[in-house]
This record gives structure tokens, C-alpha cells and sequence, in this order.
């Protein structure tokens, strides 16, 4: 059994406890990263798809119980978010796809589907257009999310290859 895989799930519990303490701070308007969409869509590509499935479906579920969200909707997008990350994961092109720009276009790309996603089961509001809240908050949710990325993947030391 490759001790690898757990450590995903140690480093969840300062992730959310920065994500619940201090990234508030640096919110704007309710437009924040999504840190546990970095720590998953980073994990899924090291590892596999059947992995970033798993890892969604329990970040979710603990998600869920600590910020009290509706049970079962952040399970459900960060599911859906490992599920389209694992497309990313090939041993071949690893290092391709963890580079700073594609990683980022990635993170864009998934996050824009979670919160997207993540809208149909917390937008209760009658009174709000879907697609303006789509637009503004789903698109700028992810913009920013991905800015963070491309700092998360320029701070992490990359692998040597020693010949």
C-alpha cells in the first residue's frame, strides 16, 4: 500500500483551517479561492483519477460537515472536479501539466465547473438571475482561484531528475 495517498488527507486539516480562518480576510465581495479544489486538483494529477474521485468525495464530505453546507453538494463537486482532473493524469506528461501555465488553465477550467456546479444546489434566491450570478461570481470565483494556483505551483520545488 503506497503511504503517499494519505498524505492528501493530512494536509486537508490546515488547508481547511486556512480556509476557513484566514481566507476571509482576503476575500472580496464573497469571492475567494477554493483551497481544497488547489490541494485536490494537484493530488489528482500526481496520482490518478480514480484517486481525485475518492480524495472529492471524502474533501467534500468533510466540507460539508465543517462549513455547513447542504450535505452532499460540495461531496458531489469536488467529485465531479477529481473526476475532470484525472483526465490531466498521465505519468507521461506529468511535468507538462504541473507546469505554471497549464496548471493554472487547469485550475480554471475546474473551477469554473465546481462552482458552477456548486451554484445549482446554493443558489436559493428567486429574485437573482442564475447566469449574472454565473458570470460575476462563478467566473471571478475561478479567476481568482487560478491566480492562487499559478502562486501554489510557482512555490512548489519541482522534481529532479538526477542521470
Amino acid at each position: 500500500m503506497r503511504y503517499s495517498y494519505f498524505i492528501p488527507f493530512l494536509i486537508l486539516v490546515p488547508v481547511i483551517i486556512f480556509q476557513s480562518v484566514f481566507v476571509p480576510l482576503i476575500s472580496f465581495d464573497n469571492i475567494a479561492p477554493d483551497l481544497i479544489l488547489l490541494l485536490l486538483v494537484y493530488y489528482t494529477i500526481n496520482n490518478n483519477q480514480f484517486f481525485g474521485m475518492s480524495a472529492g468525495f471524502i474533501f467534500g464530505g468533510i466540507c460539508d460537515l465543517i462549513f455547513g453546507t447542504i450535505l452532499g453538494s460540495m461531496m458531489v463537486t469536488k467529485t465531479i472536479s477529481g473526476f475532470i482532473a484525472g483526465y490531466f493524469s498521465s505519468e507521461n506528461k506529468r511535468d507538462i501539466y504541473l507546469s505554471n501555465l497549464n496548471f493554472t488553465l487547469i485550475i480554471l477550467l475546474v473551477s469554473f465547473i465546481d462552482n458552477t456546479i456548486f451554484s445549482f444546489f446554493s443558489s436559493f434566491d428567486l429574485s437573482s438571475n442564475f447566469i449574472v450570478n454565473m458570470f460575476v461570481k462563478n467566473i471571478a470565483n475561478s479567476i481568482y482561484t487560478a491566480f492562487v494556483g499559478l502562486l501554489f505551483i510557482s512555490i512548489i520545488p519541482k522534481r529532479r531528475t538526477f542521470e
